[in-house]
């Protein structure tokens, strides 16, 4: 039988309690899947859908619930690959106040909340950071119609200057998903 790193993740995930933790939308471990689901429809390769999976791993800046503490990166690593756990690092280092503004500009500042210190993502991880970004909230906008009726035109605004870093079929999803809560408040 081979290896299958995403049924591996889910185990994972199950092993340290997602599917009882609760998240907009239902339970972390849902979310999880949509996200990964949603990254898959993008065509988003495989080390990218893995990480979407596992995102919330580490916890993030605005889900701080680790399932996993940094200390156990190597276990995570095993699981999924080293790439894929890569990215659930640097998604769940990012401060986001500090990150997002200046995320599409090359040479711009990342900022590592468990450290405090910054440095430079190249390209190749920006894109891998927004379009997680994007399938996260997105996501989040899609499952709770009030959440995106109170939220949508704020996420718009910042997903769109994370545009240029974004495949098409994530930039016509942010616009399908966010644009109809956009249009009911104006720009």
């Amino acid at each position: 039988m081979a290896y299958d790193p995403f049924a591996q993740a889910d185990l994972f995930l199950r092993e340290l309690g997602a599917q009882h933790t609760a998240h907009p939308g239902g339970t972390l471990l849902t979310h999880l899947h949509r996200v990964r689901a949603r990254l898959d429809a993008w065509n988003a390769r495989p080390a990218l859908q893995l990480a979407g999976l596992c995102h919330a791993f580490y916890g993030t800046d605005g889900f701080p619930q680790p399932l996993l503490a940094l200390d156990r990166r190597a276990e995570l690593a095993a699981a999924i690959g080293e790439e894929a756990e890569a990215i659930v690092h640097l998604y769940a280092s990012c401060d986001r106040e500090a990150t997002y503004p200046a995320l599409a500009t090359p040479g711009g500042a990342f900022r590592d909340r468990f450290t405090g210190g910054t440095r430079t993502p190249g390209p190749s991880a920006r894109r891998d950071f927004a379009e997680l970004t994007a399938a996260n909230e997105l996501d989040i906008a899609a499952e709770d119609p009030t959440f995106r009726d109170r939220h949508g035109p704020a996420l718009l605004t910042l997903l769109t200057p994370f545009r240029p870093l974004l495949s098409e079929p994530a930039w016509q999803d942010c616009v399908s998903v966010l644009g109809s809560s956009t249009q009911r408040h104006g720009p």
